[in-house]
């Protein structure tokens, strides 16, 4: 009976997977589900969708990936061995983590709802589902505030925007590729800090390793450089160790 179930879901999901918006940016999210047919369907699905996706199969592996990695989005499944969705909610929150959490889940009594989104869970999706009503709800959990816009970003005259994706030099916007502003938004965020390139190459590159051992990254911090060659804000190389942002 359980296999029936977990195969009507399948079907569900699969048979929707056409989407007609893709999504901005270099998007990245967590997708825990322990039924590996279905953690395939939807890997596939984010992907081709645009989102850079990092795929776990129970709990304990969820909130590792969540204390280690900067998430825009998580997708978790209620029902998973060693910690459930609804644990690793509950643990995140504790810790004060505000990663947008959307949780997947056969349980659709209004009960198992409130408990749900009482632990902390942003939004709630009950399968099967149309896959693109998960989508749709992703978009809208990354435009929901607090939790998903932060406060305008500066480093002397450069600026950004979350929720417009906009970055301005002096108040001039700049043109930027997808990966450029990612990249611009994961140091300012950590400014002053060193973001390292493991770093920056799990947050903005779906192959992270590859990222890291070719020239990938340094060629990408040059054309930021030469894009904010006119700003007070420039990239400092830590040798050995990454780069950080630093406002003049």
């Amino acid at each position: 009976m359980k296999k029936d179930a977990r195969s009507q879901e399948l079907r569900a999901v699969t048979l929707k997977l056409s989407v007609t918006q893709r999504c901005p940016g270099h998007m990245r999210v967590l997708v825990a589900e322990d039924d590996e047919a279905l953690r395939s369907v939807l890997e596939r699905g984010l992907k081709e969708d645009g989102y850079v996706v990092d795929t776990v199969g129970d709990g304990e592996t969820a909130l590792r990936h969540l204390r280690a990695y900067d998430y825009d989005v998580a997708v978790l499944d209620w029902r998973m061995p060693a910690l459930s969705g609804l644990q690793v909610v509950s643990e995140a929150r504790r810790r004060g983590d505000r990663t947008p959490i959307l949780l997947l889940t056969a349980r659709d009594t209004p009960a198992d709802r409130v408990t749900g989104l009482d632990e902390g869970a942003d939004d709630y999706l009950t399968k099967p589902f149309d896959f693109r009503e998960l989508i749709a709800r992703l978009r809208a959990l990354q435009r929901r505030p607090p939790l998903a816009l932060s406060p305008v970003l500066e480093c002397g005259d450069l600026s950004f925007d979350p929720a417009t994706r906009e970055i301005t030099v002096a108040g001039r916007p700049i043109a930027l590729t997808a990966t450029e502003s990612a990249l611009i938004e994961l140091l300012l965020r950590r400014s002053p800090a060193v973001v390292t390139r493991r770093q920056i190459a799990t947050h903005i590159w779906e192959d992270e390793a590859s990222a890291v051992g070719s020239n990938t990254i340094d060629v990408h911090i040059g054309r930021v450089r030469s894009k904010l060659s006119k700003s007070r804000a420039r990239i400092e190389t830590a040798r050995g160790m990454g780069y950080r942002i630093v406002g003049a």
